[in-house]
C-alpha cells in the first residue's frame, strides 16, 4: 500500500493534511508544533488519528500487551547503574522503582495501525519538519524502533531522561485513574545538568517545575525528552495505560545500548552487541 493511502486511512487528514507537504494546513500545524517545542519542549497534536479508528487502536494494543516484558526494577533518573560513583547529594543516587513494561517492535504486527504509521514516509517527513530536522530515520534497533509502553495498575514509569533528543508517542489507551504524563521543560541542557533542580523534582519539592498533560487516545505527542525530566504517574483502577513509542533519529544506524536494552526488554540481540564497541555519543550528559 502506498504511504499516502496509509495516511488517508489512519490520520484525520481534514485536520492534518499530511498528503500535502508544504501546504497551508501543513505549514500551520508545523508552525504551531515548532513554537511549542521551542518554548516548552513538548507539543500535542490533538485527534491525530481518525476518530472511527480509536477503538481499533485500543483493541490492537490490548492484543499485544501480553507480549510486554515485565520486571520491576530499581533505577535512577539517568538509567545508569546504581553503583555508579557519584557525589553524595547527586540526584542519580535517588533510587526509584520502574514498573512499566514494553512490547518490542518484533512483537508488533506489521498491519497494526501504529506500525503502518511508523514506517510511513509522509509521517516521517511531517514529524521531521515539526522538529526542524532535514530528515528522520527509523531506529536500526530491532527491538526499540517501535514499542508499546504498558503501565499496569499499581505501576508507574518513574522520572527519567530519554537517551535520544526527541520522542514521538501516542496514547492508545488511558488509565482509569492516574497515568498522567508529567514533565519538567528543559530542566537541563547540553552544557548543564542542573542537578539541584532535578533533585528537587525527585524528592517531591519541585512541583513548580512540573507540567502535566491531559492526553487522549489518538493524540500525537512530540517531545524533547533528552532535556526534560519526565514520568508517567502511578496508574490506579482496573485498566492498563498503553502508549506507542515511535523511535526516530536524525542519523541512520542507531541501536540502543546493551544495558538499556536489557533493562527494557530483558534480552539483547547480536545487533546490540556489535554496536556496543562503536557507540558514538552526541553529548557529555550523564546517561
Amino acid at each position: 500500500m502506498a504511504a499516502t493511502g496509509v495516511l488517508d486511512e489512519i490520520v484525520d487528514t481534514t485536520r492534518y493534511s499530511l498528503e500535502d507537504p508544504g501546504g497551508s494546513n501543513w505549514r500551520d500545524a508545523v508552525a504551531h508544533a515548532r513554537a511549542e517545542l521551542g518554548e516548552v519542549g513538548c507539543t500535542v497534536l490533538r485527534e491525530f488519528i481518525r476518530p472511527e479508528l480509536i477503538e481499533t487502536l485500543c483493541a490492537q494494543g490490548d492484543a499485544i500487551a501480553p507480549e510486554a516484558y515485565y520486571e520491576v526494577e530499581r533505577v535512577n533518573a539517568y538509567n545508569i547503574p546504581l553503583d555508579t560513583e557519584l557525589r553524595e547529594d547527586h540526584p542519580g543516587r535517588i533510587v526509584m522503582e520502574r514498573g512499566n513494561a514494553f512490547v518490542p517492535r518484533d512483537r508488533i504486527p506489521a498491519d497494526a495501525l501504529i506500525h503502518r504509521l511508523y514506517i510511513s514516509d509522509e509521517f516521517q517527513r511531517f514529524v521531521a519538519d515539526c522538529f526542524g530536522l532535514a530528515q528522520l530515520h527509523e531506529f536500526a534497533d530491532p527491538l526499540a524502533g517501535l514499542c508499546l509502553n504498558v503501565v499496569a495498575p499499581g505501576m508507574s514509569h518513574p522520572w527519567h531522561f530519554d537517551t535520544n533528543e526527541f520522542t514521538v508517542s501516542m496514547l492508545t489507551k488511558p488509565a482509569e485513574v492516574g497515568g498522567v504524563f508529567e514533565y519538567c521543560p528543559n530542566i537541563r541542557s547540553t552544557g548543564a545538568e542542573n542537578l539541584d533542580d532535578v533533585r528537587e523534582v525527585l524528592t517531591g519539592a519541585g512541583d513548580r517545575l512540573i507540567r502535566r498533560l491531559d492526553l487522549r487516545p489518538g493524540d500525537l505527542q512530540l517531545f524533547r525528552g533528552r532535556f526534560s525530566l519526565h514520568r508517567v504517574s502511578p496508574v490506579r483502577g482496573a485498566t492498563q495505560r498503553h502508549s506507542a513509542i515511535f523511535a526516530y533519529t536524525d542519523r541512520p544506524g542507531v541501536i540502543g545500548t546493551v544495558e538499556r536494552t536489557r533493562q527494557l526488554f530483558g534480552r539483547v540481540l547480536p545487533e546490540h552487541l556489535a554496536a556496543a564497541a562503536a557507540a558514538v555519543r552526541g553529548d557529555r550528559l550523564l546517561d
